[in-house]
C-alpha cells in the first residue's frame, strides 16, 4: 500500500458519490466521468481513503459511521470554506433548495458556476468539477450542500440530523 499523505477534497466527493450511487454498480471509470476527475486521481483517492479508513479495502463500501464523524467535526478544519468575492453561480451551503426554507442568510452561498442567475459570495467547492457534476446529480448536490453548511458555520443539529438521513437512505 502506498504512503498516506493526508486526504484531499476531491476524497470526499467521490466518497460521497459512491454513497450517492446507493446500490448501483459502478466501475471507477464510472466515478472518473461522472464527477470530471480523471481515473488516476480516483485510484489514488480511493487509496487515500483506504488508509484513512473511510472506505473498506473493497474500496466501494464507504464507512459510513467514520466518514459523517469526519465530516460533522472534522471537515470545517481540514477543508474550511473561506467566502470569497460576489458572484452569479449554484447556491450551496444554507442557500441551496435543501436547506433555504430553514434559514435565512444574507447574502446566498454560491459555488461560482456559468448558467446560474443566484448572486451571492463564493465558497470554493471541494473540487473544481463539483458544480458539474452537482448539475447532474441531485443526490450528491444534497450531499454535498450540507458538507458546505459544515464547511461555513458552527455544527448545526438540523444540518447534521439531514446528512446523516442523507448518507443513510443510500444504503
Amino acid at each position: 500500500m502506498k504512503e498516506h499523505k493526508g486526504m484531499r477534497p476531491q476524497d470526499i466527493v467521490i466518497l460521497l458519490k459512491i454513497i450517492a450511487l446507493g446500490e448501483e454498480s459502478w466501475y471507477k471509470k464510472d466515478l472518473a466521468t461522472q464527477l470530471y476527475i480523471s481515473n488516476s486521481e480516483v485510484s489514488e483517492s480511493l487509496n487515500r481513503s483506504v488508509i484513512g479508513e473511510l472506505i473498506e479495502r473493497d474500496k466501494k463500501t464507504v464507512r459510513k459511521d467514520e466518514l459523517l464523524v469526519f465530516l460533522v467535526y472534522g471537515i470545517k478544519h481540514v477543508f474550511p470554506a473561506v467566502p470569497g468575492s460576489l458572484q452569479r453561480g449554484m447556491p450551496t451551503a444554507y442557500s441551496a433548495p435543501l436547506l433555504e426554507k430553514d434559514f435565512v442568510v444574507d447574502d446566498p452561498y454560491i459555488w461560482p458556476a456559468k448558467g446560474y442567475s443566484t448572486k451571492g459570495i463564493v465558497i470554493p467547492p471541494l473540487y473544481d468539477t463539483v458544480p458539474k457534476a452537482c448539475s447532474e446529480d441531485a443526490a450528491l448536490y444534497e450531499l454535498l450542500v450540507l458538507v458546505d453548511a459544515l464547511r461555513v458555520s458552527k455544527k448545526n443539529e438540523i444540518v447534521v440530523d439531514l446528512l446523516k438521513q442523507k448518507i443513510y437512505q443510500h444504503s
